[in-house]
């Protein structure tokens, strides 16, 4: 049975399947690993404060990601299929780990994170 997100360790759990999901996406893949040719040492401990400050208000996040996406679609044009995809992705990957209220939650916030990149970042 699965059970709710309860905390940080279970954030990491899930970005870190999210992120091996996006390695070797046909779809999105190349944006994370060419495009941007992510550090992941790096960006996973980023998403990781991003997505437990998202559900849990801890405030451990400092960043800008509008601005990040902003410079990456400077590089490849990003579209909205491209968020459409990544939103698909991550709610199929919350679904595949958790249930419950907190994984509810994070899936909704995702789905407003991907509307607002495509109003900011692609228009």
């Amino acid at each position: 049975m699965k059970t709710d997100i309860k905390n940080k360790e279970d954030i990491k759990i899930l970005v870190d399947a999210f992120y091996q999901k996006i390695r070797t996406d046909a779809t999105i893949g190349y944006l994370f690993t060419e495009v941007a040719a992510v550090n992941w040492e790096k960006h996973l401990p980023t998403m990781y404060d991003f997505w437990d400050n998202i559900l849990f208000y801890t405030g451990n996040f400092d960043g800008n990601p509008m601005m990040k996406h902003r410079a990456l679609n400077q590089k490849s044009s990003l579209t909205k299929s491209h968020f459409k995809h990544w939103t698909k992705l991550w709610k199929n990957t919350v679904d595949d780990l958790f249930e419950g209220q907190k994984a509810s939650e994070i899936k909704i916030r995702a789905n407003n994170i991907s509307k607002a990149m495509i109003s900011k970042v692609i228009q």
